[in-house]
C-alpha cells in the first residue's frame, strides 16, 4: 500500500485514510479551483494596482505591531505565555484531566487580556495508554523503549510474546506473509518523509493483522532520534482484527534489522494497558476582536490546545496557541479594531484525527459565506520563512501585497498550499486559506516524543511568529472587501 498526499500531510483522519486507500491522487489546489466547491463566491474584484496601493497604506500599521511584538512591552510575552502555560499544564491528550485544566486555564487567561471569550461543546475521543513495556528476551536481554500508538487496544495482562518478524516496508512483509503468522511485526521502515512514512504508523497494525500477526512495533516516524520513541494516531481498518501497536525508537528498530539479517531468532515480550474509553466533553475556545463594520464576517487564526501524553507539547502544538492568542493581544494593545471580527481557536480533539474542527465546521459552515480567512499554525513556531496560501489567484495577487509588509523581518515570500488539519474543510469547501511555514527541519525530532518542551522553542522566534500572524490577520479582517474566491 502506498500513500500519495501532495498537499497537507497533516489531514483529518478521514481525508488521511480516503487518501491512502484511494487510487486516484489528490491535491487540494486542483479541489479548490474546481467548480463543485465553490460553494460561494466574492464577486467584487479590485485591479492589482488599487489592490496593492489600498495594502501600502497598512505600512505604518504592519510597523506598529512588529516593533511592539518584537522590541517593546510585548517582547517575548508568547515565549512567557507558553512557558507559564505548559509548565503549569504538562501534557494535554484528547480526554483526559489535564486538557479540562488547559481549557479552563486559557479561557481564564484570555479573559483576564479583555478578549472576548466563550467554549464551544464538542465530544472527543478518551484513550488511555495505560502501563506499558516491551523487552528483546531473545538473542539477549534489551529493555526497549515503546509509546503505544492512539487508538490501540492493550495486550492480555500477561502480555504478547512471540518470535518477531522485521520488514522494511508493507511490500516486503506481503512477500513474506507466510512467515508472519503469530509473529511480532517489526516494521524497520526508513524515514523518506512524514507525509510517505507515516502511513506505516497509521496502517501498520491492521496490515500485519491481516497476515496474521498478534502485534506491531513500528520505527519511530522522525529523520533523527536519540533513543526517542514517538507517538501518534493508528488507524484500525474495518473487518480487520485489532492488535496491538506500539512505536519503538530508530536505534531499536535498526537493531533488530541487522539482528534479522545474520538469521538470529528475536523474541519479544509486548505489555500494553491501553484502553479506549466512551468520548468525552471538551470543548473548542474561541477568542475574539469584533469587527467594527462587519463583525458577522471573520478571519479566523487558529492552534490545537491538545497535545500528546508525552513531554509539554509546547512545540505541537503550544506554540500555535499563543501566537494566536499573541496576534488578538498585539492588535488590542495598539488599539486596533478592524472592519471585521478576528477570532483565534483553540482547537481540542486535533491529534485523534481533527474532531474538534470537524464538529466547529458543522456547527458554522451555515455562514460560510462570511468566512474571509482561515489560518492555521501547527508546524513549529520556529523562525518563520513565509506564508502558504491556497485560494483563488485574485486572492493570491490581495495576498502577495499583504505579505509585503512583512519586509521589516524579511518574511515576504507567499507560497503555494497551505494546510493543516484543523482548517481544511474549510479550504475544501472553497475558503481561502493560510499556514504558517517555519524553519521546521527539526520539527520531527521532537514531534509527539518526550522530547517536545520549552527547551524546543525561542523567545525571539515566538515574537516574529506572533508579528507575521498578527499583521496578516489584522490586514486582511481591515480591507475593504473581502478575499475574492474567483
Amino acid at each position: 500500500m502506498t500513500l500519495e498526499v501532495k498537499v497537507a500531510f497533516r489531514l483529518p483522519l478521514f481525508m488521511f485514510v480516503l487518501l491512502s486507500l484511494g487510487s486516484d491522487s489528490y491535491t487540494l489546489s486542483e479541489r479548490f479551483r474546481s467548480p463543485a466547491i465553490r460553494v460561494v463566491s466574492n464577486e467584487t474584484t479590485k485591479k492589482a494596482p488599487d489592490v496593492a496601493a489600498e495594502v501600502r497604506r497598512y505600512e505604518d500599521v504592519a510597523k506598529r505591531i512588529i516593533e511592539l511584538a518584537l522590541f517593546g512591552a510585548a517582547q517575548n510575552r508568547s515565549y512567557r505565555r507558553l512557558a507559564d502555560f505548559t509548565d503549569t499544564i504538562g501534557n494535554r491528550v484528547s480526554g483526559s484531566r489535564n486538557l479540562e485544566m488547559a481549557i479552563k486555564y486559557m479561557y481564564s487567561a484570555m479573559k483576564q487580556d479583555g478578549l472576548d471569550v466563550h467554549l464551544e461543546p464538542v465530544k472527543i475521543p478518551h484513550w488511555v495508554r495505560g502501563k506499558e513495556s516491551a523487552e528483546m528476551i531473545m538473542p539477549r536481554t534489551k529493555s526497549l523503549a515503546i509509546l503505544g500508538l492512539g487508538s490501540s487496544v492493550g495486550t492480555p495482562p500477561e502480555g504478547v510474546e512471540a518470535e518477531v518478524l522485521v520488514v522494511q516496508s508493507f511490500e516486503e512483509l506481503k512477500r513474506r506473509a507466510s512467515e508472519a503468522t503469530g509473529r511480532i511485526v517489526v516494521f524497520n521502515q526508513p524515514f523518506i518523509s512524514y507525509s510517505e512514512t507515516v502511513a506505516y504508523r497509521a496502517f501498520g497494525a491492521s496490515e500485519a493483522a491481516k497476515v496474521g500477526a498478534v502485534a506491531t512495533l513500528i520505527r519511530s516516524v522522525t529523520p533523527f532520534s536519540i533513543n526517542s520513541p514517538h507517538t501518534g494516531l493508528q488507524v484500525y481498518q474495518e473487518g480487520v482484527k485489532r492488535i496491538p501497536t506500539a512505536c519503538i525508537t530508530v536505534e531499536d528498530a535498526e537493531l533488530m534489522w541487522r539482528l534479522a539479517q545474520n538469521k538470529q531468532k528475536i523474541v519479544v515480550r509486548l505489555i500494553m494497558g491501553a484502553q479506549t474509553l466512551p468520548d468525552a466533553d471538551s470543548f473548542n475556545t474561541v477568542a475574539e476582536i469584533r469587527g467594527w463594520q462587519h463583525p458577522e464576517q471573520v478571519v479566523l487564526l487558529s492552534g490545537h490546545l491538545d497535545s500528546w501524553d508525552v513531554g509539554q507539547g509546547a512545540m505541537d502544538d503550544g506554540g500555535g496557541v499563543m501566537i494566536s492568542w499573541e496576534a488578538l493581544s498585539l492588535i488590542k494593545d495598539l488599539g486596533l479594531r478592524p472592519r471585521r471580527t478576528l477570532r483565534a481557536v483553540l482547537w481540542t480533539g486535533e491529534e485523534q484525527g481533527g474532531v474538534g474542527a470537524q464538529q466547529y465546521f458543522n456547527l458554522h459552515k451555515e455562514n460560510i459565506s462570511n468566512f474571509d480567512l482561515v489560518m492555521e499554525s501547527d508546524l513549529g513556531t520556529f523562525t518563520p520563512m513565509g506564508l502558504q496560501f491556497l485560494g483563488s489567484e485574485a486572492a493570491q495577487k490581495v495576498m502577495e501585497e499583504v505579505i509585503k509588509l512583512l519586509a521589516p523581518i524579511n518574511v515576504t515570500k507567499l507560497e503555494t498550499d497551505a494546510e493543516g488539519t484543523d482548517i481544511f474543510l474549510w479550504m475544501q469547501a472553497g475558503v481561502p486559506g493560510a499556514s504558517l511555514h517555519v524553519a521546521d527541519s527539526r520539527y520531527f525530532w521532537f514531534h509527539h516524543s518526550e522530547g517536545d518542551t520549552m527547551t524546543v522553542q525561542d523567545p525571539h522566534d515566538m515574537d516574529l511568529c506572533s508579528a507575521l500572524w498578527a499583521v496578516v490577520a489584522y490586514v486582511v479582517a481591515d480591507l475593504e472587501d473581502m478575499l475574492p474566491r474567483r
